[in-house]
């Protein structure tokens, strides 16, 4: 059974009356209960209205509300629960014992922190409702149980998603073409943009580098670099950044595995910028540890914390040079009465 979803939109101006426009027919709709057949079972759904601040619309949404017994929706594990039995039609058919059984607790901590984040909403903002849920789904997987593409399929047929989010195209090839879309296009900018704001991310800001080798001959970013274990194949530089405080990564990019840490630092630096991020303090690990890396950070007035390495003469002279203060008794602080820093 199809669902029809109808939008209301209108022109940018005078958006306070637009607003009270759209509160006032959203008030006056209902939430409204439809039939899915799924597998040639029937499902009872909520279609819920609801309005969208940002694109000024009345969107729509659907929640599960349970199986279709004798014309009325019934959660199973509810009836599970209860001492009554289930009776459907004249079979006088008893679904005292599950007839399904899907995986559906391990997906609650992941769903919960979906929502907390409002992954869901920003995914909502730049793709249709089915390949946003695609996109959910391979994500929930990778954290989970990950596996081919090819399997994803049949994973998701026996998880609670399958009810969630029923008839997903989750086929290998239909898979692959909506991440050859979405590598094809701006989304995950526009996706890490919405983290950034909505996150309120401001103060410190972890970064870090990594290299991935492969031996696929499909992927255009492969190429030979410094690899930091050694391996001898060409490979692809991931960098990421992280929230401190939330302890949560919010911006990624990927460069060619001949790219040089320096030139990766500077796209990275562009990059949080055009964000909106100012007045940020950036964390880094020893490995960036280079006249270059640093002549960037200062160019560009980033306050940075990055430990150095003792081989070098020239941190060795410095550290000499300033020990006796390190020492004196002058600078010290107070920590208790008897205990100094």
């Amino acid at each position: 059974m199809c669902r029809c979803i109808l939008t209301y939109s209108f022109p940018n101006n005078n958006s306070k009356t637009i607003y009270t426009i759209m509160r006032l027919l959203y008030k006056r709709m209902k939430s409204i209960l439809r039939i899915k057949k799924i597998n040639g079972i029937e499902y009872w759904y909520e279609d819920i209205p609801y309005y969208d601040k940002e694109k000024k619309q009345i969107r729509h949404k659907s929640k599960y509300v349970g199986r279709n017994i004798n014309g009325k929706p019934v959660r199973v594990r509810d009836a599970l629960n209860s001492s009554d039995e289930i009776v459907q039609d004249e079979t006088s058919f008893v679904s005292s014992k599950p007839v399904n059984a899907y995986n559906y607790g391990e997906f609650l901590p992941l769903q919960k922190i979906v929502e907390e984040l409002k992954i869901e909403e920003y995914l909502g903002d730049l793709f249709n409702e089915k390949d946003r849920n695609m996109i959910l789904s391979m994500a929930l997987n990778r954290v989970i149980r990950p596996t081919a593409m090819y399997n994803l399929k049949t994973w998701y047929e026996n998880s609670v998603l399958s009810l969630q989010w029923p008839e997903l195209p989750l086929k290998s090839q239909n898979i692959s073409n909506l991440l050859a879309k979405v590598g094809n296009s701006d989304i995950p900018s526009m996706f890490m943009g919405k983290m950034f704001r909505n996150l309120g991310t401001k103060r410190t800001l972890m970064y870090d580098l990594t290299s991935l080798s492969s031996y696929s001959q499909l992927i255009n970013l492969l190429e030979y670099g410094y690899n930091r274990d050694n391996c001898d194949l060409p490979q692809i530089n991931l960098s990421m950044i992280v929230d401190k405080e939330k302890g949560i990564p919010v911006m990624y990019d990927i460069y060619p595995g001949s790219i040089v840490d320096v030139t990766t630092l500077k796209n990275t630096l562009k990059k949080i910028e055009a964000h909106g991020m100012e007045n940020y303090t950036l964390v880094m690990d020893r490995g960036f540890f280079s006249k270059g890396n640093i002549e960037e950070l200062v160019k560009e007035k980033i306050p940075f914390i990055m430990p150095a390495t003792m081989a070098l003469k020239s941190v060795k002279e410095l550290m000499s040079s300033v020990q006796k203060d390190i020492e004196s008794p002058d600078i010290f602080i107070s920590f208790t009465k008897n205990q100094y820093l």
